[in-house]
């Protein structure tokens, strides 16, 4: 579960070095999890890449270390939590996705994204 102030890893090369949560949108409650769209800032960022240092931006959750069940019973949980730097239309800002992504994410209607990542858990 992702909530206020937690910290993401980004699994893309937008150039942002750490995500830090400030607003969670679409959710009635006050936690995010796995396909949820999250506002962050960007606390350290590459100069050479899409995203700059302090800047407000959209993240998709794409890994949480809180384990999520599945309807056929099973769980699944990662190592980080780590989210997508994404557009208003939903659209990756970066060009690569590191790292594997959970089936939600795809089923959350984001295939771009589901596309590019090179495993889909």
């Amino acid at each position: 579960m992702i909530q206020l102030r937690s910290i993401l890893v980004p699994a893309d090369n937008s150039g942002a070095k750490r995500l830090m949560v400030i607003g969670i949108s679409q959710k009635i409650g006050k936690k995010a999890s796995l396909g949820d769209v999250v506002l962050c800032v960007v606390k350290g960022a590459d100069p050479a890449g899409v995203v700059t240092d302090h800047e407000k931006v959209r993240v998709l959750v794409v890994r949480t270390k809180k384990e999520v069940g599945r309807q056929d019973g099973s769980y699944v949980r990662f190592d980080d939590n780590a989210g997508v730097v994404i557009d208003k239309q939903g659209l990756p800002r970066g060009t690569r996705i590191l790292g594997p992504i959970a089936r939600e994410v795809k089923e959350a209607g984001y295939n771009k994204i589901a596309s590019l990542a090179r495993e889909v858990v």
